[in-house]
């Protein structure tokens, strides 16, 4: 269990810390000398991490870069003072960071009433539980203690111990992610980063990175709890020594995540509270905002009216100055743009907020299901609401869930997927009826066309549907006989136009001169020399079987059969999938000819978006399917 300590400065919150632990979490020269704790110290015993910070109200940041990970307050308070500035401060961090488990350290109650009485020991009892009331620790437990004889410590200890066996260790689902706080080097060890583990597992050899710098790492060793292992998981303090990173690299704030996690942003959306003695939130607010261990300025776009009330929350739209990480469920505080107050604070939803219709009701529906502590709620209203199916990666990102967890979400909604979407039932069955009222009304359109393209029949049915989508959607009606395809084109099984009598009559006399050298059949004067048809009238053959579907017209006044076109179809597929493109040389090997006829069916391919061109290569968008057989 992670305790964190907080409160006044000069209450005895490092004092306590070794008394509970043995280790001097003062460090640093500078908190020698002055007696105060300037930075984060850390301490450990075999069950508890504590993680002490400073009570300086100037060094709230250096207090904020540790707070955010713990999962138990101590929260010190002198009994000769009472309740100060600083502790009402802490304790509204510590709401506003979630955190509902927590004890209080009465300190120093051997020099509030060094004459043996305990009348000012019961009146900062009265004054801690007034402070308390109405908050996430108004039933804490209260320790008296006086650190410096031990009297009171064996019992906080105890009760430390005993939460710490209760709670049992955090689940390390979702990729490895660690908030960096502290880095140096270590001779023998090289560059080490600390940190509380938000989420995952990580282990000796582990490749990650560090984000959002995109720096490749790996892992040489590490430390949990201040002891040698091998693993860690959620919840510990670990420390990381890192190969490929120098220490002036490294950065509080920065986060080491599973590579798949690296997703750094700008802006993101999330719920916020403002504090009850703070002024109202207005729209466009300039802040300080601590996330993680990181400290950055940002701005603040309210989603819902123009100021967020005291005491009150609602959702907005954080823009940071810089890239930063983070993922829906991290808490964060809100100070003033000169750091001075705290305003408030909540819970990052959404790491890929949309730019338009951001206050639209739709939107803040999706808002309230993403607070919803079940990712089933949120998932089940996107797959309702977007009709081209939900990316199940990037939802998956935004929670941290892996492939495993979103099919166990997926299966539990009744999910229809395809690959990597998500579709709800409705709308999958939607997506069919679109599908054949944009083939009719084509068949409409124009009755003496044999049919629709696939590509144009999947812009006409949802423009944004992928196009693994459209064909998984295709696949169930051509199965069954509810569309039909000839060659290229779809249409309805009802609907068919044929060529007229004496133009299947011409076509069966010249098809044979294409189909010798399909690959590189002859061009329309050259067809219309070895016929001894009218130039004239071979090409205006040509562009009615074209349209029929027989034919394609590949360059001007060339045109290869359909059964030719569909075969170089699969194999610019079978090249894309051996080699990661097509190129026109390895395609001239298979077919013969010269190279030149190799880019004018790569050229043509790209023309119909069966592929599209990058530089002198050619990448598959497209299917063959889409060429019928």
């Amino acid at each position: 269990m992670i305790i964190g300590t907080a409160g006044h400065i000069d209450h005895g919150k490092t004092t306590l810390v070794k008394a509970l632990t043995g280790v001097d979490c003062d460090r640093l020269k500078e908190e020698k000398a002055r007696g105060i704790t300037v930075d984060l110290g850390y301490a450990y015993t075999p069950t508890l991490g504590f993680i002490d910070v400073p009570g300086h109200e100037k060094l709230i940041h250096n207090m904020l870069a540790g707070a955010t990970g713990i999962d138990f307050a101590l929260l010190v308070i002198a009994a000769d003072d009472g309740p100060m500035p600083q502790t009402r401060e802490h304790l509204e961090i510590i709401e506003l960071l979630g955190i509902r488990q927590g004890a209080i350290a009465l300190t120093k109650i051997d020099l509030a009433d060094p004459d043996g009485t305990v009348d000012r020991q019961k009146q900062a009892e009265i004054e801690i539980r007034a402070l308390l009331a109405g908050t996430a620790l108004a039933d804490a437990p209260i320790f008296p203690v006086a650190a410096n004889s031990g009297r009171g410590i064996a019992e906080l200890r105890s009760h430390l111990d005993r939460i710490a066996g209760e709670q049992g260790a955090r689940p390390p689902s979702g990729g490895f992610r660690l908030a960096v706080d502290r880095c140096f080097t270590l001779s023998g060890a090289g560059t080490v980063v600390t940190g509380t583990a938000f989420a995952g597992t990580v282990k000796v050899g582990d490749q990650l990175l560090l984000s959002p710098a995109r720096q490749a790492v790996r892992v040489r060793s590490l430390r949990v709890q201040d002891a040698p292992a091998e693993s860690g998981h959620a919840g510990q303090r670990i420390a990381l020594a890192l190969a490929g990173i120098e220490k002036s690299e490294v950065e509080r704030g920065m986060w080491v995540v599973a590579p798949a996690l690296h997703a750094p942003l700008r802006r993101f959306d999330a719920r916020i509270r403002v504090l009850a003695g703070q002024p109202a939130l207005k729209h466009w607010t300039q802040v300080h905002l601590h996330l993680g261990a990181e400290d950055v300025p940002a701005r603040v776009a309210l989603l819902a009216g123009e100021q967020i009330e005291p005491g009150s929350e609602n959702w907005a739209q954080i823009t940071v100055d810089r890239d930063i990480g983070t993922l829906a469920g991290d808490r964060f505080i809100l100070r003033d743009a000169s750091a001075r107050h705290t305003i408030g604070g909540g819970i990052v939803l959404d790491i890929a907020p949309p730019s338009r219709k951001r206050r639209s009701p739709e939107r803040l529906a999706m808002l309230a299901a993403l607070a919803d502590s079940d990712p089933a709620k949120a998932l089940q209203l996107a797959a309702e609401q977007q009709a081209a199916g939900v990316e199940l990666s990037v939802y998956g990102l935004n929670r941290n869930l892996d492939s495993a967890a979103l099919k166990a979400l997926s299966q539990r909604l009744g999910l229809k997927l395809v690959g990597d979407l998500a579709f709800a039932p409705g709308r999958w069955q939607a997506l069919e009826e679109l599908l054949f009222a944009a083939l009719a009304a084509e068949h409409q359109r124009a009755p003496d066309q044999p049919g629709v393209e696939r590509d144009r029949l999947r812009r006409l049915t949802l423009p944004t549907l992928p196009r693994p989508a459209f064909d998984a959607l295709l696949a169930q009606p051509l199965k069954d006989g509810r569309i039909a395809q000839s060659h290229a084109w779809l249409h309805l099984p009802e609907h068919r136009v044929q060529l007229a009598p004496a133009d299947l009559e011409q076509w069966q006399i010249l098809k044979p001169l294409l189909d010798a050298t399909p690959y590189a059949p002859p061009r329309v004067r050259d067809v219309a020399r070895q016929s001894g048809m009218g130039e004239d009238n071979v090409r205006g053959l040509f562009k009615r079987i074209a349209r029929h579907g027989d034919a394609w017209p590949v360059a001007h006044d060339h045109y290869f059969t359909a059964a030719a076109v569909a075969d170089l179809a699969r194999r610019v597929a079978e090249l894309n999938a051996s080699e990661g493109c097509a190129r026109a040389a390895p395609l001239r090997d298979q077919i013969g000819g010269g190279r030149k006829v190799a880019i004018h069916i790569l050229e043509f391919f790209d023309r119909i978006g069966y592929t599209r061109r990058v530089r002198d290569t050619h990448i598959l968008r497209g299917s063959p399917e889409q060429f019928g057989s």
